[in-house]
């Protein structure tokens, strides 16, 4: 069962760990399977190296109408070339994500954690990203001088959000930014990064933030990323199931994601 909805709730990657594996149809591949319980999903593996159109056309093909990816954007992009000089890749990459058709969703634009902000040299790339891509981009800034207002205006004027990521590397990192019309949440395991489980508590406040955003009219992704010891798929599906139940208590702020990174 899909999240009604604006509300998308899936992992990084769509294995299928041998204790969930019975929430899933038996028959199929892990992809068709995958999507017969989540409506979406984020490709992190494009971040390493291409992938060829025929293979996100297969990709494509293995999952129902309404589902997306997510996919990263690579690292020579991002962290080889720091956004200088990578019009011919950034092309060829936009290239190859056309093959998901309807069913690409955001890119996500994960920079280096010694990336500082500057907008002369940030906005000429992000412009250009902009005019390339009409869809959903997700920026996921990771040095402190990005959450200033400065880096925020320009997110929004050019219809980018800034993830909300836990644990939050630097004060505001917790929060969505830039473009607020698409919240995008990445859980990436807390307190230790890729490992953790997230507890019932903090995925109840999670299912509640999906809410608000939602209420607000506004769509809302949340991609768990704690994929080391396979408990993204549990708690991406826990979290499925409070959200469809509406299983929403007192509402609370929009302010962070709420695991233990934010003092819970």
């Amino acid at each position: 069962m899909h999240t009604p909805g604006p509300i998308a709730i899936g992992t990084a990657g769509w294995s299928l760990p041998k204790a969930h594996a019975s929430q899933f149809p038996e028959t199929g591949g892990h992809l068709e399977r995958y999507g017969q319980r989540f409506s979406a999903v984020e490709i992190n593996t494009s971040f390493y190296r291409p992938h060829r159109a025929s293979t996100y056309e297969k990709w494509a093909a293995a999952v129902p109408d309404g589902f997306h990816f997510a996919v990263k954007v690579p690292r020579a992009i991002t962290h080889e070339r720091r956004l200088t000089g990578v019009d011919e890749l950034l092309v060829r990459f936009l290239g190859e994500v056309a093959s998901l058709g309807t069913k690409l969703g955001p890119l996500l634009l994960q920079l280096p954690p010694s990336l500082v902000f500057n907008r002369a040299a940030a906005e000429p790339f992000l412009a250009t990203f902009r005019q390339l891509f009409p869809g959903n981009i997700v920026c996921e800034p990771r040095h402190a001088t990005w959450f200033v207002e400065d880096a925020d205006k320009l997110l929004s004027e050019l219809a980018i959000a800034r993830v909300a990521a836990d644990p939050a590397p630097v004060p505001g990192a917790g929060k969505p930014g830039g473009w607020l019309d698409l919240a995008y949440y990445r859980l990436h395991g807390s307190p230790r990064m890729y490992h953790s489980v997230y507890e019932p508590p903090v995925l109840t406040r999670m299912a509640e933030r999906l809410h608000q955003q939602s209420a607000l009219g506004r769509r809302a992704w949340c991609i768990f990323d704690n994929t080391a010891e396979f408990a993204a798929t549990g708690n991406a599906l826990d979290t499925l199931a409070l959200v469809t139940a509406r299983k929403t208590h007192k509402p609370q702020s929009l302010d962070g994601v709420g695991g233990a990174s934010q003092g819970i």
